[in-house]
């Protein structure tokens, strides 16, 4: 959450220079009241009806982001049972996390059962493996597909019909057979269509098709209409009308637990909508290249540090920390890798020098965790803004950490033993 105040940059009222220069770059800083904002917003949106906030930690899984959503009250919704370690680690009940894994072994989602998490189902196939494990003993929650198109690229577009995610809605007659036959306790249903969504509509028919489905199951405790509401990427951005949502929302599931003859609970697992905007990810220029095409601004950082717009196409508003007046000029903003690696073309930023300080917004979400350490880069700190004081919450990468587990071959040794076996 970059703001602009008395001459110079701020993340949560503490200046972004002075971070890069006290960490180095690059370097992701979050905002915790950015954080905190969002989660009373929606909160707030949907306080007409029994709801819970899942926190979709795959979005960014530190452990002090993790303790920082524990403390507001939310839940953990994750995808590996090393997320529900982290969560575990950091504090959460096991009956506030939900495990939503998707092509995983049944012997992952038994470690799960193990930990006393909530499981949700997304295939036929484990739905019954599992029925005949535990038939009763261990209730479940299924995820359908409900056959909605929906997102902002189709590549986090995942309730359409040709997705790997969820059960068809046009099998749930198969799920029932399962759950009769196996005795099983089905205790919530789940969807999720996508993420940057606009049309509250969207919504609206995926709440239709969770309710409609849950009249033939008669044990629920909750519906979970996963999340993807849209945030703003630039200025005046179109963003998800959370209040109109809520009030829609509320209104006919509140009208449903009537009907069903109890109060469910509502649940929502957003991710990106409660990190993205509170992170800002900061870069050093290493060099000014000018073409007879373009100018480049080449930063000390790479798609191995923020690969979303190499990998979605993604915008991150850019700002030239360091020249806050200059004049504006057109650049084309690059990264260091082998290839092209490119984080936004014909930007008009504040006149870029060497070793000026640019910064991205919108870095909170699904940017440090998809990064990775190819051309063998380390990846970078980050820092935790927190009622106006800086806290480092992860150590900058050092040679040691990516040959840490890398075993080394003594190939002169084994030519020599395998020389010395030949002749005996």
């Amino acid at each position: 959450m970059l703001e602009f105040d008395q001459d110079e940059y701020c993340i949560g009222g503490v200046s972004a220079l002075s971070l890069s220069e006290k960490y180095g770059t690059p370097l992701y800083v979050y905002d915790a009241k950015k954080m905190e904002t969002q989660y009373k917003q929606l909160c707030k949106a949907f306080s007409k009806t029994k709801m819970k906030v899942h926190y979709a930690c795959k979005a960014l899984t530190n452990i002090s982001v993790l303790k920082f959503f524990k403390s507001l009250g939310a839940g953990l919704d994750t995808v590996s049972i090393e997320e529900v370690q982290l969560g575990l680690l950091a504090g959460f009940e096991p009956s506030d996390i939900l495990f939503t894994p998707n092509s995983v072994a049944l012997s992952e989602i038994n470690e799960a059962v193990s930990l006393g998490v909530q499981v949700n189902i997304d295939s036929i196939s484990v739905l019954e493996e599992f029925g005949h494990q535990w038939g009763g003993k261990v209730p479940v929650c299924v995820r359908i597909n409900p056959h909605l198109m929906a997102g902002g690229n189709a590549k986090i577009s995942v309730g359409h019909i040709d997705s790997k995610f969820g059960i068809s809605l046009y099998q749930m007659r198969h799920v029932q057979r399962i759950v009769e036959a196996y005795k099983m306790k089905i205790t919530g249903l789940h969807m999720h269509t996508g993420s940057d969504i606009l049309d509250v509509e969207v919504f609206l028919r995926g709440l239709d098709i969770l309710l409609e489905t849950a009249e033939d199951f008669p044990d629920l405790e909750y519906i979970d209409m996963g999340s993807g509401f849209k945030v703003a990427y630039k200025e005046n951005d179109i963003t998800t009308d959370i209040d109109k949502l809520g009030e829609q929302v509320a209104e006919r599931f509140n009208e449903f637990c009537k009907q069903y003859g109890k109060d469910l609970t509502l649940v929502f697992e957003p991710g990106k909508y409660l990190v993205s905007e509170s992170g800002t990810f900061l870069a050093s220029v290493s060099v000014l290249k000018t073409t007879p095409t373009a100018v480049f601004a080449g930063l000390n950082s790479g798609m191995n540090h923020l690969i979303r717009p190499m990998f979605y196409d993604s915008y991150h508003h850019i700002t030239n920390i360091s020249n806050p007046k200059g004049v504006a000029r057109v650049y084309n903003v690059v990264g260091y890798i082998c290839e092209t690696d490119t984080f936004g073309a014909n930007r008009k930023l504040s006149e870029v020098r060497e070793n000026d300080i640019l910064a991205f917004q919108n870095a909170g979400a699904y940017s440090f965790m998809m990064a990775s350490n190819y051309n063998s880069r380390f990846r970078p700190a980050e820092v935790l803004v927190y009622e106006g004081k800086d806290y480092l919450i992860r150590k900058r990468e050092t040679f040691e950490d990516i040959t840490r587990n890398q075993i080394e071959m003594d190939f002169e040794n084994i030519a020599i033993e395998n020389k010395e076996e030949v002749i005996s």
